[in-house]
């Protein structure tokens, strides 16, 4: 007869009871034991060959918050086509629109995937959605001048299938799937309609000695798991038989409170920065546009500086600049005439209400320009900063209105591109974690040259970081610098995007607790 604990000999009942051989949720479910427990027990189990364990991965798939609007709603560009069957095949795209009752939101993305999937046509001339590939045919009642398309609305489609299969459904496994619904996973996950995590789940099955073992009978043994005063006082202790425990044995988990990765990422960067002599820049949110532009030689009539470009505060309008009306007045004729530069300058008038007005900062170059003036300025010396910045930015996979930017300048005699290359390499490989780098000539109202930098990583692909430059004297000579600057700005949340592999910015500001649990250091 097999001795063995009161959990052991339930748990190993319960596969019985199974037909002995089941996954690991339905034993703990079927034996009503903690999770724990039955882990330990088939660890324990396992090792006296009575219970044999199989692992296998599987693709766990459920539907997000937009997955399951569109599982009840149908997809955007269903909505689309059906309403515009409804008018008759062909509509004004606003008509179209409203008609499919479509939020703001998924306008584009119903029109899009409607014309990918050779739905509709746009007419961009009329301003008119039609239908693919219908025919023209009288109306009835009408003259037979007056014709209608004759629309009809599509098939539907394996990723509508898998929608509406998941939505039905807590949740599914990519394995589980038949072949049509598995090529549509990826579209689904590509529109960022579903939740895939990576799971290996268990499965237990009785051995032949664990079969022999119940046949024969298993006899519970009572074991103590904590030695107390009274059984040390009384003596009991002698007769008593203490539990092992097994210390590889797999326990529930536990989430225990840490830094989010990308908090944890900034301040490797910081650390980095900082141990290579770096001195940290700061600065508040709120900027005048004279140090986010007029310092940085922008021209007061460039659109960036126009409300599609720049956030503009409605309360205070302006900002003081009194404490720099030498700078001032130096920046004002550079842009006039160039000042003492060697540059013919803008030749446009300069508003000095303009040069006050408040903004939210739209880079992290302005701290720059600050530090330039400071009489803290060390030369030769180098800077950094990482900072919020705000830009009313069309949000997509690499573009959010808010992002963080890593600024710097190194101010030293006989600096060259040459440096500026070689900092920027060792940015994208050391801090990105990038295979290869590509610099591309670009341009710049503050710096000449101009250089784009772009970065790969073995499967992740290409993308871009940012630019980058050598200060122009219109920039160095107003604020009162002699020497060469080279300067950086880089998107340093798409640094972590290369570094963690993540596909998607928004989600490195995610609430999804599942991920911040589950993200390692990186």
């Amino acid at each position: 007869m097999v001795e063995l604990r009161e959990h052991e000999r339930r748990t190993l009942a319960a596969l019985a009871e199974l037909g002995g051989k089941t996954s690991l949720e339905q034993l703990i479910s079927h034996s009503k034991l903690p999770d724990a427990t039955v882990m330990r027990a088939d660890m324990t189990l396992h090792e006296k060959h009575l219970v044999a364990i199989h692992e296998k991965k599987q693709t766990v798939l459920k539907l997000n918050e937009e997955g399951r609007l569109h599982a009840k709603k149908g997809l955007p560009e269903r909505r689309l086509i059906t309403a515009l069957d409804e008018l008759g095949g062909k509509a004004d795209r606003g008509k179209a629109f409203e008609a499919a009752g479509l939020e703001k939101q998924f306008i584009p993305i119903a029109l899009s995937w409607a014309q990918r999937k050779k739905w509709t046509t746009l007419d961009s001339k009329t301003n008119t959605i039609q239908a693919a590939g219908e025919k023209l045919l009288p109306r009835k009642g009408k003259s037979i001048g007056e014709r209608v398309i004759q629309a009809g609305t599509p098939e539907e489609g394996d990723d509508e299938r898998l929608l509406k299969f998941l939505s039905e459904k807590e949740q599914a496994t990519v394995e589980s799937l038949n072949p049509e619904l598995r090529e549509a996973v990826p579209v689904l996950k590509g529109r960022k309609l579903l939740d895939v995590e990576e799971k290996t789940r268990r499965f237990l099955e009785l051995t032949e000695e664990g079969r022999t073992a119940l046949k024969k009978g298993v006899k519970a043994v009572s074991e103590v798991t904590q030695l107390t005063q009274e059984l040390i006082i009384s003596g009991k202790w002698r007769d008593i038989k203490l539990q092992k425990y097994n210390i590889k044995a797999p326990v529930a988990k536990t989430w225990p409170g840490k830094k989010h990765p990308y908090l944890q990422f900034l301040e490797e960067v910081c650390e980095k920065l900082v141990n290579l002599g770096f001195k940290e820049m700061v600065g508040t949110a709120v900027e005048t546009a004279f140090f986010n532009f007029d310092a940085l030689y922008t021209p007061q009539d460039h659109p960036a500086r126009e409300t599609a470009g720049i956030y503009y505060v409605k309360s205070p309008t302006e900002g003081s600049i009194e404490n720099y009306k030498e700078i001032v007045a130096n920046v004002k004729e550079t842009h006039k005439n160039g000042w003492k530069t060697g540059s013919k300058g803008w030749g446009c008038d300069y508003s000095l209400k303009e040069a006050r007005r408040l903004i939210l900062r739209g880079h992290g170059t302005c701290l720059s320009a600050r530090t330039m003036v400071s009489k803290d300025l060390e030369v030769p010396g180098k800077y950094f900063s990482i900072v919020r910045c705000y830009r009313p930015e069309v949000p997509d996979k690499t573009h959010l209105t808010e992002f963080n930017q890593v600024e710097g300048i190194i101010i030293d005699k006989d600096l060259t591109l040459r440096d500026l290359l070689g900092v920027l390499g060792k940015f994208a490989v050391e801090i990105g974690g990038a295979d290869k780098v590509k610099f591309r000539p670009d341009y710049f109202p503050f710096t000449e040259p101009s250089v784009e930098l772009s970065a790969y990583k073995k499967g992740y692909g290409w993308i871009e970081f940012g630019g980058s430059g050598i200060f122009r004297p219109e920039v160095t000579m107003p604020l009162g610098v002699k020497e060469p600057v080279i300067a950086w700005g880089l998107g340093i949340d798409r640094l972590f995007m290369m570094r963690a592999g993540v596909q998607d910015i928004q989600y490195i500001f995610s609430q999804d607790l599942d991920w911040i649990r589950r993200k390692a250091v990186v």
